[in-house]
């Protein structure tokens, strides 16, 4: 049986349904979508108030930091927003990456440099994107 700290649970529930509504909105219109929109921005918001207590380097938060960025980009169309989201988690990720407490366990350190990298990917692919 897995034992997870109740914070990653706390984190990880609203997380998946607010990727659920982000993805309903990406499929309906007009009210629908506005509705899914803003549903899933308040669950992302809750989360990432439980994700707080977790280290930056946590894949939960990482990740979770992932998604809502995407969403401030694929769905409200903010890239700035998106950006600082992005750029936020990452940087202080990678600051606190080599730390020893991330060391001593290979899978979440592998899974944060992966998030990480993802969250850079998408920070310069939004870039460009502006500029075009």
């Amino acid at each position: 049986m897995f034992h997870f700290p109740l914070i990653v649970v706390l984190s990880i529930h609203p997380n998946r349904k607010a990727d659920y509504y982000r993805y309903v909105a990406e499929i309906t219109k007009d009210d629908a979508r506005k509705k899914a929109s803003d549903t899933a921005e308040g669950l992302y918001r809750e989360a990432t108030e439980f994700a707080s207590d977790l280290a930056y380097t946590h894949p939960i938060r990482l990740g979770l930091a992932l998604n809502y960025s995407v969403f401030y980009y694929e769905i409200l169309n903010n890239a700035d927003k998106a950006c600082e989201i992005a750029k936020g988690a990452m940087y202080n990720g990678i600051t606190l990456l080599e730390s020893e407490e991330v060391q001593n366990s290979a899978n979440d350190y592998r899974d944060s440099v992966l998030i990480i990298q993802l969250l850079r990917d998408n920070v310069t692919l939004w870039a460009e994107n502006q500029h075009d």
